[in-house]
């Protein structure tokens, strides 16, 4: 503690005579087209100082027509509740253009908070370009990014920062360093102990660096998925390709938006695992990537939850947007948890909203995990529906006579794969309580899984503005009742409905040998497993239709019960087996039986999980997914309705390391460096320290007929 005193002392010494530039951000979004023919814009910004808010962007026209702003605003958003190092303001600019060729917004000043590379001056250019887009008809809309105030890393901890790079058209979305010649940044260092991810948008420390503030100036692109056209007022226009085709990757974005910022290295720990100095996340804390779809003028809240068992979380750090309220409870046994709340204007609807947070303890910090609100404004309609809550499942039927004008194929659950079924009367759906967008909140004495039927215009679209209607349905149980194994750690079978199909499922399973007649104790998770052991594994699809056929058609290992996680290790894709290890015992049409040997990520992971991405065919049609098998780099077809189902994500874990790992990984720490590279250039999965999360729920219980308000 002594050395860290020290350090911190130094620190604020020096930064009080040294610069106040802590990071810098800006996005945009076109607001409506004049009749005229001008654009209105609505353009965010966020800035971080050392110490007190400083408000010192000043935007300025760079180059093209950059219009005139009608309206501005700056607020300061967040503060440092420890030790006042920091605030965080956002800014508002409202412009009107009179044309929709490119232009350029510049801020520029001095200077960085002192750093270890030395880096002054600072300079922000965002590119703007309000063409028509020839996919949608509209004008291009920005990536939407928000960044923490403070990033602290200890020392002698190797992490990965997933950075927020999320776009509203679905474009995607490319992060690099900025280079001089664009003028998009002042300096434009680069730290060897850092290594971007650019199509990940991942930042990993891959070395020991020095301690003290490591600056970062990055831009954040966005690219078609496919070749388009941007059409001009003035007759005028351009292609704009997918970043794999384009030859100069510098001038062919849509936009282009400057994210800066610092990391602080921090004195080292005396260890690194999560959960005991360095705060662990728990649920109910929303996943990095999470969507919430929101109405204007209608509160929205989450809650997160975070421990270290040897150390003092004090506060949640947050970046998101003015007038967001924080409440924090519960501060016992190194648990701290807040209920975060924020109330949408009429001026944010239709934007997608960042928001990033992280625990905080006075030598360290968490993960930084980001979600995205969008705003929509939804129409007031209401439902009859009927709701059946059992141990493992969740069952709707929705009245049709109370949502007239709207069919079921436009209706869907949180998850846009998971469409709806029907009959002549009611639409139905029966999802289980960990698939298909369904989300646990909790309190000191419940448990209540919340999902919703909403409607759009397409089922793979995000959004509607038609005919809209969001009837919530939740099944709540009380913490008193008996153990059941839903919601522990281990998964319980997977539900989905689907038209077409109706309801369908997935079991996922362990076993403890290769002849597949002992299925491993749901009881017994998180499983522990030596490394080099063998893990049977079988899927199982479960249906009510005859003669279907289940592919397995990629699966992956990642230290986080996420899909989409940055961290992966592929044991098959697209049909075919990636990992050398593993063997597939049988596969019967509806049963997938394969083994892998156990191995382990490298670096400080605590936990790992399998997912896999499952789909289910008419086994006549030759023509599906199903029947095409391995199919390496292929392109995605568009899947046939009548035939095969969504693909779907299925996950089990998590897998630790037995007790008897621990003194074989603290041996493989003098290995040769080559050897241990080697080998961890194979691993994948399985840990050191896991908790089990064991609730308790009543037996199952049906919720009696209700009208359910529009959400």
């Amino acid at each position: 503690m002594a050395l860290y005193e020290l350090w911190l002392f130094s620190f604020l010494i020096s930064v009080g005579t040294a610069g106040h530039m802590q990071g810098g951000l800006m996005t945009f979004m076109p607001i409506r087209k004049n009749p005229d023919g001008s654009i209105m814009v609505d353009f965010r910004y966020k800035e971080t100082s050392n110490g007190s808010c400083n408000h010192e962007h000043s935007w300025n026209c760079q180059n093209g027509d950059c219009g005139e702003v009608v309206d501005a605003a700056v607020v300061d958003v967040a503060r440092d509740t420890n030790l006042g190092q920091w605030c965080q303001s956002e800014g508002y600019i409202l412009r009107n253009l009179s044309s929709d060729k490119p232009f350029e917004l510049r801020a520029a000043d001095c200077c960085w908070i002192p750093n270890v590379l030395g880096t002054s001056n600072w300079q922000l250019l965002t590119h703007v370009d309000m063409g028509n887009r020839s996919d949608s008809s509209l004008l291009n809309r920005s990536p939407v990014t928000t960044m923490l105030s403070a990033i602290r890393v200890p020392q002698n901890c190797m992490t990965t920062i997933r950075l927020l790079a999320h776009d509203p058209d679905g474009d995607h979305v490319h992060c690099r360093f900025g280079q001089a010649a664009s003028g998009e940044c002042a300096s434009c260092s680069q730290n060897p102990a850092f290594r971007l991810s650019e199509n990940m948008c991942t930042l990993h420390i891959i070395n020991t660096t020095s301690i003290g503030a490591h600056v970062f100036e990055l831009v954040i692109e966005d690219f078609p998925k496919q070749m388009i056209s941007l059409t001009y007022e003035d007759g005028t226009s351009s292609v704009r390709l997918p970043f794999s085709q384009n030859t100069d990757n510098n001038t062919a974005a849509l936009s282009k938006l400057p994210l800066q910022f610092a990391i602080e290295i921090l004195p080292p720990l005396s260890t690194c695992d999560l959960g005991i100095l360095i705060p662990q996340f728990l649920p109910p804390t929303p996943s990095h990537g999470d969507m919430f779809h929101v109405t204007a003028g209608q509160e929205f809240q989450f809650h997160v939850k975070a421990q270290a068992t040897q150390g003092m979380i004090y506060d949640f750090q947050i970046s998101g947007p003015p007038n967001l309220i924080k409440h924090v409870y519960n501060n016992t046994s190194g648990i701290l948890q807040a209920r975060i709340s924020w109330m949408p204007e009429e001026r944010e609807l239709y934007h997608r909203i960042p928001i990033c947070y992280a625990a905080e303890t006075t030598e360290s910090q968490s993960e930084m995990r980001c979600i995205i609100v969008a705003v929509e404004r939804f129409h007031s309609r209401s439902g009859e529906a009927d709701v059946v809550c059992t141990e493992n499942t969740m069952t709707i039927s929705l009245n049709k006579s109370s949502i007239r004008g709207l069919h079921e194929s436009h209706l869907r659950l949180n998850d846009p794969s998971c469409t709806l079924t029907s009959n002549e009367s009611h639409v139905l759906a029966t999802v289980s309580l960990n698939s298909c967008g369904t989300q646990l909140e909790e309190t000191a004495t419940d448990l209540t899984f919340k999902n919703e039927i909403v409607s759009v215009d397409d089922i793979r679209d995000v959004i509607t503005r038609k005919h809209l209607i969001a009837i919530p349905f939740t099944c709540t149980y009380s913490k008193k009742g008996r153990i059941t194994s839903n919601f522990k750690s281990h998964k319980s079978a997977y539900v989905f409905t689907e038209a077409g199909f109706g309801s369908f499922g997935y079991v996922f399973e362990f076993y403890t040998s290769s002849n597949f007649s002992e299925m491993i104790d749901p009881n017994t998770y998180p499983l522990e497993v030596e490394l080099q052991d063998m893990l049977y594994i079988s899927i199982q699809a479960h249906s009510s239709l005859a003669n279907t056929k289940l592919f397995v058609e990629s699966c992956r290992a990642s230290p986080h019960d996420d899909p989409n996680d940055s961290i992966y290790y592929d044991i098959m894709k697209d049909g075919c087996i990636k990992d050398d290890t593993v063997v597939v015992y049988s596969h019967d049409g509806i049963e997938f039986r394969f083994g892998m040997k156990a191995f382990k990520f490298i670096g400080d992971f605590d936990q790992v999980y399998i997912s896999c991405t499952v789909i289910l065919c008419d086994a006549g049609d030759a023509d599906s997914r199903c029947a095409q098998g391995c199919t390496p780099n292929s392109a995605r077809r568009r899947r046939s309705l009548s035939s095969e189902t969504e693909r779907h994500y299925i996950s089990q874990g998590p897998l630790c390391a037995a007790k008897g790992a621990l003194g074989k990984r603290a041996s493989n720490v003098v290995m040769n460096t080559s050897t241990r590279v080697f080998a961890g250039a194979f691993a994948v999965a399985v840990l050191l320290l896991c908790g089990v999360l064991i609730y308790n729920v009543k037996r199952s219980r049906t919720v009696k007929q209700e009208t359910l308000l529009s959400f």
